[in-house]
């Protein structure tokens, strides 16, 4: 009988195994991110989400490669005759600021969503494990195994820091990564996941809108693609976006429309008052997103439930 241990690594690496294995030789030279390359050379390396380890210290990445195995070991098939979500929260960058938000996130948007069973938790918080994106594709597939892709749907919420070419992440000294829009995409596409719900917490957010816009999505974004979000101090315990979107307008049983509106009020307000420019949040609304989300309002609880943590405000106090 195979201990626990083989077993949940067995299922990890099953996650994205093709149906035969087989040697491939490589057919392409180095990435050139680096030294030498061109512009456009650069461009076309870092939209296929390089990712780079450095010194990893080996128990912590059995440990966590265990945690991850636990983590979508649990994650629950969906149910016959109902639209289920699936929540998945990530913090990809590991300034404890996105931890404590990514946490605090999958519990409001699994309760709103009745996604009990169905939230994975992709933070360096607690037992959870950690964000990158090899754990986010992995969670990805898991779900997407899971669900009735014609039906269920996806609500992902990444946080982290950005760039003008996507998202770009530290994780300690030892992990780097960046997740632009063209990879996001390719990852959803590839895995059939189209009736979705994106929330992505970044500066420069927006550059995601053309690649993840389509019928059957909800995306909203903390910033246009030229500007800067707020509130990513590593001790706060929330962006602007994530306060003003998550612990204030989406813990309320109102509609997912009027809690976006009431976010953008907040955040207009909270930047005006603090002379920061606007972060311009985005959002964008595919006409076949009622048929998803319509059900899952339905059954929203109807009490609102108290914010948590301090205010993204505090830290910009005298």
């Amino acid at each position: 009988m195979r201990s626990s241990f083989v077993r949940v690594l067995a299922i990890a690496a099953s996650l994205l195994a093709a149906p035969a294995y087989a040697q491939v030789a490589h057919t392409k030279d180095w990435p050139q991110i680096l030294g030498g390359a061109g512009q456009r050379e650069t461009a076309e390396a870092l939209a296929l989400g390089p990712q780079l380890e450095r010194g990893r210290p080996p128990k912590w990445l059995l440990a966590d490669r265990r945690r991850l195995a636990r983590a979508l070991e649990t994650l629950q098939p969906q149910r016959a005759g109902l639209i289920d979500a699936y929540v998945v929260s990530v913090a990809l960058d590991s300034d404890p600021v996105f931890g404590r938000e990514a946490r605090e996130t999958a519990r409001v948007l699994s309760r709103r969503y009745d996604a009990a069973g169905r939230t994975l938790l992709l933070a360096r918080h607690g037992d959870a494990p950690a964000g990158s994106l090899e754990s986010l594709t992995l969670g990805l597939a898991r779900v997407a195994e899971l669900m009735d892709r014609q039906q269920d749907v996806l609500v992902l919420y990444a946080t982290s820091h950005g760039a003008q070419i996507g998202i770009a992440y530290h994780d300690g000294d030892e992990g780097y990564g960046i997740l632009p829009p063209a990879r996001l995409a390719a990852i959803l596409d590839e895995l059939g996941i189209r009736n979705r719900l994106l929330i992505l917490s970044a500066c420069y957010s927006g550059v995601f809108v053309p690649a993840l816009s389509n019928d059957t999505t909800a995306l909203f974004t903390a910033a246009s693609s030229d500007r800067t979000s707020f509130g990513c101090r590593a001790e706060n315990d929330w962006t602007f976006f994530g306060d003003a979107l998550i612990n204030h307008a989406l813990r309320k049983p109102q509609p997912l429309g009027d809690a976006l509106i009431e976010a953008r009020e907040l955040i207009s307000g909270w930047e005006m008052s603090n002379r920061l420019p606007s972060s311009n949040p985005q959002a964008t609304v595919g006409e076949g997103v009622e048929a998803w989300l319509a059900p899952l309002e339905a059954r929203m609880p109807r009490t609102t439930t108290p914010r948590v943590g301090a205010p993204a405000t505090d830290a910009l106090k005298p």
